[in-house]
């Protein structure tokens, strides 16, 4: 089914709030209330609306499997004297990888569910509101006796790492009993996308029920040494659709690309910073280049952006290759922005960027 630009957009709009009338849409579009009524009607005939009511059919949907915590940044005015106090400015913001790769996801306008896990806190409540505001489904984020995980950064006056912090128990302590929670979500998925950050035996039970239901998964491995503990369940028994390491996990994760196709990876997507990516699978090897920025502001979440918006781009019709640009797109986007997750982030605007 083909969707243009702009039917694209007022499904998102949709999904994020299943209320809004053609009049809140036209507003919001900056078009005619009667153009959006074409639109609609168009919808309606294409399936993805049902009745008068703009219920949206269902469509392609992704589970995501990850960490969601709180990032607080604290940025010294001036260069940072250790051992002592420094002026500077502090700002919170939800994090996490997988929950990052959700919103980014829902602002795309794909229908998403995440399994996560946050405290029964102040934090826990401001992340998840944060995110189903974005139009993630949160109904199995599980509410943790552990305190809303938080990674703590300083930097110095000019945005570089002075020291950070990481206190994740609650996503450390997601269990597969909480995956299997979700299992009639996750055997009706798409896609569904495994944060490497989570424990073994939660992943490899993620691997499991996926593989069970024959959907398709995307695994992140988040770091070099998150990504040692996931080498072990690479072993060919659990097919995994594609996964995205960078040049220094791709080496613990097996050495090289062919060594990962035999352990059952259909599609490598190695990250390769400001010299691109490159993409391997059974089409061959695809080395793309990275998409054009004008500034880069804050490199956070362009990883994120770049794996949801390749998921994204799959449903939507496009091939690996195609989506791995479209992937570039929105980590280009991201990084020209403060915010870890771009609020105006759109189909539309990627597409136009790519």
């Amino acid at each position: 089914m083909n969707l243009t630009e702009r039917e694209r957009e007022i499904v998102a709009m949709l999904r994020r709030d299943p209320l809004l009338g053609s009049e809140a849409l036209a507003d919001a579009l900056g078009t005619t209330r009667a153009a959006v009524n074409v639109h609609l009607s168009n919808l309606g005939k294409k399936g993805v609306i049902l009745g008068r009511g703009y219920v949206l059919g269902e469509g392609p949907s992704v589970v995501v499997v990850g960490g969601a915590n709180m990032d607080v940044k604290a940025r010294s005015g001036q260069p940072a004297t250790a051992g002592t106090s420094n002026p500077g400015t502090t700002t919170f913001a939800p994090g996490g990888v997988g929950r990052n790769v959700a919103e980014n996801l829902a602002r795309l306008g794909t229908r998403t569910h995440l399994v996560a896990a946050v405290g029964a806190d102040p934090l826990g409540d401001q992340v998840l509101a944060a995110t189903s505001d974005a139009g993630v489904r949160v109904e199995h984020v599980r509410r943790s006796p552990h305190a809303t995980g938080t990674y703590t950064a300083v930097l110095d006056a000019d945005g570089e790492l002075v020291v950070a912090v990481a206190d994740m128990r609650a996503s450390d302590a997601l269990a597969p009993a909480d995956v299997d929670a979700a299992r009639d979500l996750v055997a009706a998925a798409s896609l569904v996308v495994l944060d490497g950050n989570l424990p073994t035996e939660t992943l490899a039970f993620a691997l499991d029920l996926a593989a069970a239901s024959d959907v398709r998964v995307v695994l992140e491995p988040v770091s070099v040494a998150k990504a040692e503990r996931l080498a072990p369940l690479l072993d060919g028994t659990r097919p995994v659709f594609a996964i995205t390491p960078n040049r220094d996990e791709l080496a613990v994760l097996g050495g090289d690309v062919d060594a990962l196709h035999a352990r059952g990876v259909t599609w490598v997507w190695v990250r390769l910073g400001a010299e691109g990516s490159l993409l391997s699978g059974p089409t061959g090897r695809h080395e793309l280049p990275a998409a054009r920025t004008d500034e880069v502001v804050d490199v956070t979440g362009a990883g994120d952006a770049s794996l949801a918006a390749f998921c994204h781009a799959l449903l939507s019709g496009d091939d690996e290759v195609g989506a791995a640009a479209y992937g570039h797109a929105a980590a280009a986007l991201t990084i020209a922005s403060t915010r870890t997750v771009r609020r105006d982030l759109t189909d539309r605007l990627v597409r136009r960027h790519a």
